[in-house]
């Protein structure tokens, strides 16, 4: 039994050191891509990073633990990583998320979409982009652009880079955390991030 539990240590601390190196090797397109939403104090003295994708429900129910962290911190800056996964429907959906950045309305469609019960489709997505105020048409034709591709590739690149193979994925200070958390894990690394402030 010591002997399982000397190597699971050993594995455990053999991840976090990779863990650390890939976080700093990758970190300034990690924490600062300036094409990437950021939500919360954007000079916010700590850094969430989510990976997610619209048809994914552990993310929608994670959304609501998000927006009591963001509300009870207001030193937390969150970088949305759109990580679509889950099919078609999915990079779509991140299409529309990140052209929607460009007409100032990210969090707008993000919070519907997040909120959103039923399958993230074409229909649900436009019908989100309008009840947020964007401009179809545009939103349309920016979706189609190669940069908004790019940086869904970058984001899965990076997602793949730091063993987030599914949604939801979180980083957090020197932490990643695969899958769905509760507002205490949440808040509790994130005061591990602001105590060790490696960013």
């Amino acid at each position: 039994m010591e002997a399982a539990q000397r190597f699971e240590e050993k594995q455990r601390l053999a991840q976090l050191a990779e863990n650390k190196d890939t976080l700093s090797s990758r970190g300034e397109e990690l924490f600062r891509d300036p094409q990437t939403p950021v939500g919360g104090n954007r000079l916010g003295d700590v850094t969430l990073v989510e990976f997610f994708d619209y048809n994914c429900p552990y993310c929608r129910d994670v959304a609501s633990v998000m927006a009591e962290a963001e509300a009870a911190d207001p030193g937390l800056r969150i970088v949305y990583k759109e990580f679509p996964i889950l099919g078609p429907n999915s990079v779509f959906a991140a299409k529309a998320a990140l052209a929607s950045e460009r007409q100032g309305k990210y969090s707008e469609f993000h919070q519907l979409m997040m909120q959103s019960s039923g399958p993230a489709d074409e229909a649900s997505v436009i019908a989100a982009a309008e009840t947020a105020g964007l401009d179809i048409e545009q939103l349309r034709i920016d979706m189609k652009g190669a940069d908004i591709q790019a940086q869904i590739s970058r984001n899965i690149d990076l997602a793949l880079a730091l063993r987030i193979n599914g949604t939801p994925g979180f980083v957090i200070g020197e932490e990643i955390l695969r899958g769905a958390a509760d507002l205490a894990t949440i808040q509790s690394l994130i005061d591990k991030a602001r105590n060790t402030a490696i960013e």
